[in-house]
């Protein structure tokens, strides 16, 4: 559970923060401007990378170990992209105080954490290793370029993020396989926080990550990267030019491009890939779905090919890259612009345009939201093995005062369920993680029931995508309340429990809570349903009390 602890906690990190960064945002006046070699063109907040770091070393600090250099390492350089992206972001700095900020967060992983490219693998002859003056100037560079290579993929909304959640599942899964615990979690919390912040991030975006945010994610790219395919491994050491995929294709051509035209490499301008995807007359939205598919490909043969040899992974690198580059080459030569009049817009897409409008997939989202979500917190209201009689008679505290504001002051129905919820969530989760002892070979029912943890938020995040809310998802200060419940609940309760099943119980609450906010505000003022099956919660945890069952 520690790996879907981290997933939780970074996903409601980061998600629960950026409405409160845009607020701040708009108040400081931090904005992209629109320009000539932008696509967008109204000023979009940009401290979203601020939420993503959040969203990264909360669940960090849960797992912290002194015992794990690398993650040491890794918190103290991110720390330093981190500090040097918000004043970017913030003043503005000249590519130089960047790059050097860069540099010396490469330095901080090379010779205190020992990240050091020295095995080629059959790239060099057996046994051969290059190196310290060769190796370290090496991993720095590349760590300065892939850094800075995710910062120039950041042209479209949520395409940075979405390449960097590819790699990112693609490593943490590899890692996972190879026992690697720390970059698994690591893997997780960034994935977190990158899905966080897409829910702000897709098109059209109402925030961007900044540099803080497209330095941070190239930073975690390659420091992760290297290190799972570098030491004792059977992992190909070249595998990290497959997971890079598209952002060092893109990079790379672009920079040649513009030295064979005599411009500077470091030039900005609209000769990235997505901007000649656009130029030839694909949408926003296609731009960004191609892209993603050319990034999977990758991330999938990373997979495919990560014990092959490092010239058979080279060769099919080149191989693929060079029909891309054929592709837009041919395209650009023939003068080829595609036509919007074609079947697929004018049935498939269109259709589509009108389920989207009738509301199908978000009727569909939050039905399952809306009885989901109560039928869990009704089976968690059966798991404990023991529910204490104090426990019981604070229930039916709670019960009696819902159904007083349910029957003679409707206007605060809403209110009182919100304050119901999160005084009971927290403890009855608590209490389930010493649930009932099933029967010998009935353990899967417990699977089951924290699988049902990952499907609900599926759909509860599917919705938040898919409302037409323009408030969206609201934190109030209040709602910060069931963290500090959930994390005191083990010693106001009195039963013990393993420390690491903290994480767990605050996981699953901040799951109920995030949730409940999404549904609460889904239904708007109809809360006859949500108070109902609230109540019948409320029963079982006072009947179970007080009968000892």
């Amino acid at each position: 559970m520690a790996y879907l602890t981290t997933l939780f906690l970074s996903l409601f990190a980061t998600i629960s923060l950026i409405p409160l960064l845009i607020k701040i945002s708009r108040r400081l006046k931090v904005f992209d401007i629109p320009n000539a070699r932008k696509v967008h063109t109204e000023p979009i907040p940009r401290i979203g990378g601020i939420a993503i770091a959040i969203g990264v070393f909360v669940p960090l600090l849960i797992w912290w170990t002194t015992e794990d250099t690398f993650l040491q390492t890794y918190t103290v350089g991110a720390g330093i992209i981190v500090c040097f992206g918000i004043l970017d972001d913030l003043k503005g700095f000249d590519y130089k105080l960047k790059f050097s900020s860069q540099i010396a967060a490469a330095l901080v992983v090379v010779y205190a954490g020992g990240l050091k490219i020295t095995n080629l693998g059959t790239l060099l002859p057996d046994t051969v290793v290059l190196p310290l003056w060769v190796s370290i100037p090496f991993t720095v560079v590349l760590i300065v370029g892939i850094t800075n290579a995710i910062n120039l993929a950041d042209g479209l909304d949520g395409l940075a993020a979405g390449i960097c959640l590819l790699s990112f599942c693609c490593i943490g899964y590899l890692a996972f396989l190879q026992g690697d615990r720390a970059i698994t979690l690591l893997s997780l919390s960034l994935i977190g926080a990158i899905f966080g912040f897409l829910r702000f991030n897709t098109y059209p975006a109402s925030l961007f990550m900044g540099d803080t945010g497209s330095q941070l994610l190239g930073f975690s790219l390659v420091t992760t990267s290297v290190t799972l395919t570098q030491g004792s491994t059977a992992l190909s050491p070249v595998l990290p030019l497959i997971i890079f995929g598209f952002p060092v294709l893109d990079t790379v051509t672009v920079m040649l491009k513009r030295i064979a035209q005599g411009h500077s490499p470091f030039l900005a301008d609209k000769q990235h890939l997505h901007h000649r995807l656009l130029d030839l007359g694909f949408w926003h939205t296609e731009s960004v779905l191609i892209i993603y598919i050319i990034q999977a490909i990758f991330v999938t043969a990373a997979f495919i090919f990560r014990f092959y040899s490092e010239w058979t992974i080279l060769i099919a690198y080149g191989l693929f890259t060079s029909l891309i580059i054929l592709a837009f080459f041919l395209a650009k030569k023939k003068s080829f612009r595609l036509k919007r009049d074609g079947v697929f817009d004018t049935a498939f897409k269109r259709r589509l345009k009108i389920l989207r409008e009738k509301g199908l997939f978000i009727a569909t989202s939050f039905k399952i939201v809306e009885f989901g979500l109560p039928l869990l917190l009704l089976t968690t209201c059966m798991l404990p093995r023991v529910i204490p009689a104090h426990t019981s008679t604070f229930s039916l505290v709670l019960m009696t005062a819902l159904l007083l504001v349910w029957l003679f002051k409707k206007d605060w129905l809403r209110r009182s369920l919100v304050l119901s919820l999160y005084l009971l969530i927290p403890v009855i989760v608590y209490l389930s993680a010493d649930h009932i002892r099933l029967p010998e070979g009935h353990h899967y029912i417990i699977t089951c029931y924290n699988l049902s943890y990952v499907f609900l938020v599926f759909f509860v995040v599917l919705t938040l995508n898919l409302t037409k809310r323009n408030r969206g998802f609201r934190v109030t200060t209040m709602d910060f309340l069931i963290l500090f419940i959930a994390l005191i609940a083990p010693y106001i309760i009195g039963t013990q429990i393993d420390y690491k099943e903290t994480g767990v119980i605050v996981a699953k609450t901040l799951m109920f809570f995030f949730s409940y906010e999404v549904l609460i505000g889904e239904l708007r003022d109809r809360m006859n349903g949500l108070a109902f099956a609230t109540t019948c919660s409320l029963i079982i945890v006072t009947g179970r009390g007080f009968l000892g069952v």
